[in-house]
């Protein structure tokens, strides 16, 4: 029994946002019982649902305990095993060691404590220019340093992929505030990333498309989020953090009539909705406490004794039990 390797193939559904979370996922598991071996594929999920085994999700019980219970105690569900947050938090995600990234780092470190607003919409987020001037406007009036990882629309109709401004403060200086009314010591616009970002001191406050990635890292390193979902599942974890956990401030929930759609009919959220909730964030007391609190328990639920640490030993016994 202990010479036995049991061969695991992990499908990330969906591909999109959930490919660093299966890898993690495995060198979890394979770090903590070495007769697993694990393939992480990039294809199409088979539709077997109704052969489905069990139900492995990224969150943890602490902050998804009504929900989690739901499911655990429906009979016609496969067992779930909650083995989150599942993060790439030592890595930085990859990201560091860019002359950007440093160059950003080195500007936060001139930054007093949680006083910089870090916007970032995830890789596939973009706005139009009617937008974005709304947006700098509201940034310019909050009086707020800011971190805004900032993503122009696709070039063409041929490519899908929004792409970095040649020089984003120059955007910005140029085209919306003047050039004589921009200050580089206040402010850094550019493209970003926030796994690497949210951990640092200086951050106050995150204005996030919720991608639940995002929430999660939001979470880990105790940064109260605004909400401003753009697609797929995003409004929901949006509704969810604001409604349903009080853990989150609300710039927007509706932004797009269709969830699963990037080219879906938009609302312009103007400078004032902007700035009020930007206010809201960084002034609401109780709720960077609320999220401190969760910090604590997302990284208890992880280490040994927690819940997401005992619900990985679970699943392993499962593996092993069935492939055998």
């Amino acid at each position: 029994m202990t010479n036995t390797v049991v061969k695991l193939v992990f499908i990330p559904a969906p591909g999109m946002g959930h490919i660093f979370s299966a890898i993690e996922m495995a060198k979890l598991l394979v770090n903590r019982d070495q007769r697993l071996s694990i393939t992480v594929l990039i294809i199409k999920p088979p539709n077997k649902h109704r052969e489905v085994k069990a139900i492995v999700v990224n969150t943890f019980f602490e902050l998804e305990t009504h929900a989690i219970n739901s499911l655990s105690t429906n009979i016609s569900i496969p067992p779930v095993y909650p083995v989150g947050p599942l993060l790439n938090v030592e890595a930085g995600g990859g990201a560091a060691g860019k002359s950007s990234d440093n160059d950003v780092i080195g500007w936060l470190e001139k930054q007093p404590p949680s006083s910089v607003v870090f916007l970032c919409f995830g890789s596939m987020g973009f706005f139009d220019e009617i937008q974005v001037k709304e947006i700098a406007n509201a940034l310019e009036h909050s009086g707020h340093h800011f971190l805004w990882s900032l993503r122009q629309p696709p070039s063409d109709q041929t490519s899908k992929v929004p792409t970095a401004y040649e020089d984003p403060r120059m955007i910005i200086a140029g085209r919306i505030f003047g050039k004589d009314r921009w200050n580089r010591e206040n402010h850094w616009v550019g493209p970003t990333s926030d796994d690497m970002i949210l951990a640092h001191h200086a951050i106050g406050a995150f204005v996030s498309h919720c991608g639940w990635n995002s929430i999660l890292e939001s979470l880990w390193f105790g940064v109260p989020l605004a909400t401003w979902p753009i697609y797929a599942e995003q409004q929901l974890n949006a509704f969810e953090m604001v409604a349903g956990l009080g853990l989150a401030v609300e710039i927007k929930l509706d932004y797009k009539k269709d969830l699963f759609s990037l080219k879906a009919d938009l609302v312009i959220v103007s400078a004032e909705e902007i700035e009020s909730g930007i206010r809201r964030l960084m002034e609401d007391h109780e709720l960077r406490t609320k999220v401190k609190e969760m910090s604590k328990k997302s990284r208890t639920t992880v280490a040994e004794g927690g819940s997401s640490y005992a619900s990985v030993g679970c699943l392993i016994q499962d593996f092993i039990r069935n492939m055998t």
